[in-house]
């Protein structure tokens, strides 16, 4: 099974059930990446993976990196979702242009414009980033992160390694109107939380191609 489907993705739903967002695995952990987005306010998470298996998670335990508008969710072990980890693209220069593979809805094509910087705002605090992407998609796929729920938070991958490059953000916003924007995981500071992630996952998740690692 390929990049974007379900055996490599994790559905996040409110107490409710509700559709909430979409993440990945990121390590030999289980540890579940997603938008900072999909978890902010809730008391705690469902995660759902395959086979009927599910987690919950509840807020105290979720490494929230809004700077970033990301969010690290642990699930307990490798093992408990059925979810096989991503790799983590280790590029940090991706050319304008670039075609990449956007989990919306179901998975779709889109382009890569270029680099811009972004807010996004959490509990009346504004954090900028400055070097999120900006995408160019399609009518469908501009209509999927326009239904948000399960668009939050999913990955931006590239379609030929299946790396994970970004991650969504519907509520990242930039000075002029654009079609979606994702932050990417690339240049994190090596000594947070999410960089100790990025390294555990070039040691233990395998990489192919450009994103070819030590795992």
């Amino acid at each position: 099974m390929g990049c974007g489907d379900r055996a490599t993705l994790v559905r996040l739903c409110d107490p409710a059930g509700r559709p909430r967002g979409t993440g990945f695995v990121a390590d030999d952990r289980g540890t579940v990446v997603t938008s900072h987005e999909a978890v902010d306010g809730l008391p705690h998470l469902l995660l759902y993976g395959t086979d009927g298996r599910s987690r919950r998670v509840d807020a105290a335990d979720i490494t929230a990196v809004p700077e970033r508008d990301l969010a690290l969710l642990p699930t307990g072990g490798p093992d408990t979702l059925g979810v096989r980890p991503l790799p983590v693209c280790a590029r940090e220069r991706l050319d304008p242009g670039t075609y990449v593979a956007v989990v919306a809805h179901g998975l779709r094509e889109a382009r890569i414009l270029g680099r811009t910087p972004v807010t996004y705002t959490s509990r009346g605090r504004t954090h900028r980033i400055d070097h999120a992407l900006e995408l160019a998609l399609g009518t469908d796929g501009s209509d999927a992160l326009r239904l948000g729920g399960a668009a939050v938070g999913g990955p931006v991958l590239d379609p030929d390694s299946g790396a994970v490059i970004a991650v969504l953000g519907l509520g990242l916003r930039a000075s002029h109107a654009t079609a979606g924007c994702a932050t990417p995981l690339s240049g994190a500071p090596d000594d947070g939380p999410l960089g100790e992630l990025l390294r555990r996952n070039a040691a233990t998740v395998p990489g192919y191609g450009p994103d070819l690692n030590r795992a």
